[in-house]
């Protein structure tokens, strides 16, 4: 089985699907083979299909055309949050294997009926937490299951999302709105709640959340600002400015033909009038403080595990910089690991402390951390039995149980949530 070759479909070609995924499966050809794609928008299947050599037969823009018949061995869903439990639905009862984009969903009960889904079809998942395969926080987890700290008391986590994207992702973007995609709890922090009861190594008990959407509101708008930054009086020194986001930094920095367009509002090949149509008539041209957004921007969320240990995360959008810092507390010592900081410290109660730098662990400039390399390697090892499903969808629902509780804590001021 080793040797085997697995063919690949994918729903959802664009930054996770195509650029991520979809161009690293297509970087090894003796495991994978592409050989269909899906996606509502015509220009991101013209590119993706040149790119990855499909044959026009196998292009589909509408789903139930493409979802009419079993296409490849292998489905990957990298579709928007709220179509994710639609399409792993249709795939488990088509008998696809899949590899499963996250938040899956915001609601209890459709993660528990995919989950018996899931166990009726036998079809294997992977669910795309892909920090657990990044080398850092494999080291973490490393050190934590030698016992190198000691017995783990608690977990303080920081999610830094940082200013920019959150205006690029949570404001202006896809992820605005919580009707339309997760409360945000699920949408930005899904690797951080699934990393936290993944080092706690236990099902969760109880959780408690407070949190709101404070700065991004129509009353904080700057006095005789406009509804879009390239019209705009201060497009030249609001640190929202999309003018100096989009489009000063491209003509700035420039990037390659095919990089991946985080934070460009427009699909590769960029060029200044690409961009410049889309400020003027998409989303990420609109002021900060003129959207449809609703979503918090702040939240903080208390996790009570049933083995006794405790954890923190914390949410926060007004930051200089992205990162994760979180910090592991034991009865022999203590962890940090910061990704802003680009180091992991491990300290030892009595001991010198020992500091390793994150980006010597990673050795790629990937996003991630090498996280999807390792992600990509282990969905071929779960295919051909060689390893189980590290991030398998039963293992992925604990941290969806703890974020949707959690959420519901929040709508209700703090109040205490049973999980399990």
């Amino acid at each position: 089985m080793s040797n085997k070759k697995f063919t690949v479909a994918i729903i959802g070609v664009g930054g996770r699907g195509g650029y991520a995924y979809g161009t690293l499966i297509s970087q090894i050809p003796e495991k994978f083979k592409i050989v269909s794609l899906c996606d509502i928008r015509l220009d991101k299947l013209a590119f993706f299909a040149k790119k990855f050599a499909i044959e026009e037969e196998n292009l589909f823009v509408n789903e139930q055309d493409f979802f009419a018949k079993k296409r490849a061995d292998v489905l990957i869903i990298a579709t928007q949050d709220k179509d994710h439990i639609r399409h792993a639905t249709q795939a488990f009862k088509l008998g696809y294997n899949v590899l499963l984009e996250k938040p899956i969903t915001d609601n209890e009960q459709e993660m528990k009926d995919l989950l018996s889904l899931q166990k009726q079809t036998g079809c294997k998942t992977l669910v795309c937490h892909v920090l657990r395969y990044a080398p850092a926080f494999v080291k973490v987890a490393e050190q934590l299951d030698q016992g190198t700290i000691g017995k783990l008391i608690a977990i303080n986590a920081i999610e830094q999302v940082g200013y920019a994207h959150q205006a690029q992702a949570y404001v202006r973007g896809y992820w605005r709105k919580a009707e339309n995609s997760s409360p945000m709890i699920l949408a930005k922090c899904s690797h951080d709640l699934d990393l936290i009861q993944y080092y706690a190594n236990s099902k969760c008990e109880s959780v408690s959340s407070i949190g709101d959407l404070t700065h991004f509101k129509a009353e904080n708008a700057p006095t005789d600002s406009a509804e879009r930054c390239i019209d705009c009086k201060y497009a030249n020194e609001c640190p929202y400015s999309a003018k100096i986001c989009y489009l000063d930094n491209w003509i700035k920095d420039g990037r390659p033909i095919d990089a991946y367009p985080y934070n460009v509002p427009c699909l590769a090949p960029i060029t200044e009038e690409k961009i410049i149509s889309a400020l003027k008539n998409g989303l990420h041209g609109r002021c900060v403080y003129r959207c449809d957004n609703d979503v918090v921007d702040h939240q903080i969320t208390q996790m009570y595990f049933k083995n006794g240990v405790k954890a923190t995360l914390t949410m926060i959008a007004f930051t200089m910089r992205c990162g994760r810092r979180m910090e592991f507390f034991g009865t022999n010592g203590q962890i940090i690991l910061d990704e802003v900081q680009d180091i992991i410290r491990i300290g030892v109660f009595g001991k010198d402390e020992i500091t390793i730098k994150i980006s010597d662990l990673a050795q790629t400039q990937q996003i991630h951390g090498g996280g999807d390399w390792g992600l990509i390697n282990s969905l071929y090892d779960m295919l051909t039995g060689i390893a189980p499903e590290k991030t398998a969808l039963v293992h992925s629902a604990e941290s969806h149980f703890i974020g949707i509780a959690a959420e519901k804590s929040r709508l209700q001021k703090g109040k205490l949530i049973r999980v399990h």
